[in-house]
């Protein structure tokens, strides 16, 4: 069913939902036999624009019952055009929403999916998409509310002023009760983070062996997982060893970056960078490279801002230079350019290609390492359209023209409430370019307390451990000499966990396999499921004892691991 109903503005409050309420009869939402309940996430994205939208996904979900307004607006800046009334949206749900979208008017635009409710007149992005006037674009997004609305309104908005329509195929929303998405998540973990192992037994003439002792002990994890760290840290024991205790994994909060390596020119100082370096390496700690250059003016050393052409050009080259041919081989990635899909500093100066050369120096200096883009506000909001995930896709693409081969897609996750459905989304979308995704920075907001920033702090992990895109996960909690941090700690100053040092202890206790204990069946086998990394494997049967060890790296097979037990010559 479809009503037509003339352009309007709303008047104040929540007079725009009545106004709708008059030209639709209620009820048309039937959402009873579809709470998702058994129904798979559904994790297909696309980045191509084509001839053709795809069918819904879900089937349309809710949205083959709603009501359909061809012409929509709000007192808001921006066009606005199909809209979906929604009826009995529960704040007990988890909503994935999807859509093929097209404009007219200029080449390329925009479009932002929101949902307004009756009971808020504020309005929430939901998704958005970078959308052309010759073909149909992916939008993949989601929501949860705050609070039950009886009636909502689901509608596209762009800001392009020349956009004179936007049509709207496949359109699909389909809620997921919170056991059903958390299930979603552990099933993925299963999948992606574990792997099924057979160790079969058998005795120095082949026959099977049943009763024998099998015990596997984890000695290093897959998944890379840790923090920022300070100068703080250098010296610190207790803090050296809290950290140890628990990360694989650590990146330079400021010790990198070029105001703190380079304050003067020529005047160049490792000697922090060198000792964080040390201390990670003594510990079989991997690092990452924070970061080359920052984009932001704020952030670029006083007297760098002062240099142009042919000054500029050679002060870069002779960061990379120094910086990599120092570090070479040291660091597993480098955040090449940081947050240049909201900043161009050197690009401004030196001209669109700069970025292109910054990251061909850099993989001449240092080969082994993987070069990111790292930018912000592409999983935490939906609103900032500068760095939308086909944002970051553009600006890669753009890259790619200039001659750099993808290699890393960074997000930082400096979070406020974070939107979980929307984040799943994002990753869906920048994981079709197969490409590394890191969470390189998380933490959330310091306006929060304690106990919600633990709340949501797992939530943003969770979700980034279960998706198969993610491939390492970097907290922003390096402490500072006066025990403070960016935004959130993990401990107080005497290294006592905050609630949000318990969520990463849980996790961490959750996502490993310590030990496993058991005994070979009728078959002489033994089978568990453990997490990806490294194990120690001891089999003993009556007076015969063997010990070795084993990798488990990501795989669909079940890993077979023949053990045999025999008496020496």
């Amino acid at each position: 069913m479809e009503v037509t109903a003339a352009p309007f503005l709303p008047p104040p409050g929540n007079m725009l939902i009545i106004l709708v309420l008059l030209l639709l009869p209620p009820g048309l939402l039937a959402q009873r036999a579809l709470a998702g309940d058994g129904l798979r996430y559904d994790y297909r994205a696309y980045t191509e624009c084509q001839p053709h939208p795809e069918p819904p996904l879900y089937n349309g979900g809710v949205l083959r019952w709603a009501t359909k307004i061809t012409d929509f607006s709000t007192q808001d800046e921006g066009n606005y055009s199909p809209a979906f009334v929604l009826y009995n949206i529960s704040e007990a749900m988890i909503y994935a929403f999807s859509c093929w979208v097209k404009i007219d008017g200029p080449s390329s635009a925009h479009v932002k999916a929101k949902i307004l409710t009756l009971e808020n007149t504020a309005s929430q992005c939901i998704g958005t998409a970078l959308v052309r006037n010759d073909c149909w674009s992916f939008l993949k997004g989601g929501f949860a509310l705050n609070s039950s609305s009886q009636t909502s309104v689901l509608y596209f908005q762009t800001a392009s002023p020349n956009a004179s329509t936007i049509s709207i195929r496949s359109a699909s929303l389909q809620p997921f009760s919170p056991d059903n998405w958390n299930q979603h998540r552990e099933d993925r973990i299963q999948m992606i983070r574990k792997r099924f192992v057979n160790i079969h037994v058998s005795d120095g003439n082949g026959s099977r062996v049943v009763g024998a002792k099998v015990a596997v002990h984890q000695i290093s994890r897959d998944f890379p997982f840790g923090s920022a760290i300070s100068k703080s840290i250098i010296g610190n024991k207790p803090y050296q060893d809290w950290f140890n205790k628990r990360f694989n994994a650590a990146v330079f909060e400021n010790e990198l970056k070029w105001y703190a390596t380079e304050p003067s020119p020529g005047k160049e100082d490792y000697t922090l960078a060198d000792q964080l370096l040390q201390f990670v390496q003594s510990n079989d700690v991997m690092a990452r490279g924070h970061n080359i250059f920052w984009e932001d003016p704020k952030y670029t050393p006083a007297w760098v801002k002062n240099l142009t052409g042919s000054q500029l050009r050679a002060a870069v080259a002779g960061r990379i230079e120094s910086l990599l041919s120092r570090y070479k081989g040291d660091f597993v990635h480098w955040d090449v350019s940081n947050e240049m899909l909201h900043f161009d500093f050197y690009e401004n100066r030196l001209g669109a290609n700069a970025t292109a050369e910054f990251f061909t120096t850099a993989k001449s200096a240092d080969p082994l390492a993987t070069l990111f883009l790292n930018d912000f506000n592409v999983v935490e909001v939906c609103d900032d359209v500068s760095s939308s995930a086909d944002s970051y896709i553009s600006r890669l693409r753009q890259l790619a023209d200039g001659g750099v081969i993808f290699e890393g897609i960074g997000l930082e996750g400096h979070f406020g409430k974070p939107n979980i459905p929307y984040v799943r989304a994002v990753l869906d979308k920048l994981g079709m370019l197969r490409l590394p995704i890191w969470l390189t920075e998380i933490d959330i907001s310091s306006s929060f307390d304690q106990k919600t920033q633990a709340a949501y702090l797992e939530e943003v992990l969770r979700e980034g451990f279960a998706h198969p895109s993610v491939d390492g996960i970097m907290l922003w909690t390096a402490m500072s000499a006066k025990a403070s941090c960016y935004q959130m700690c993990l401990t107080d100053a005497n290294f006592t966990n905050l609630p949000a040092g318990d969520v990463v202890d849980r996790l961490l206790t959750e996502w490993q396999t310590r030990e496993v204990m058991g005994a070979t069946n009728d078959r002489g086998s033994f089978n568990f499921s453990a997490f990806l990394g490294e194990y120690k494997l001891t089999v003993s049967y009556q007076n015969l004892t063997t010990e070795g060890t084993f990798s488990l790296a990501r795989s669909d097979d079940t890993k077979h691991i023949n053990v045999r037990l025999s008496r020496p010559a």
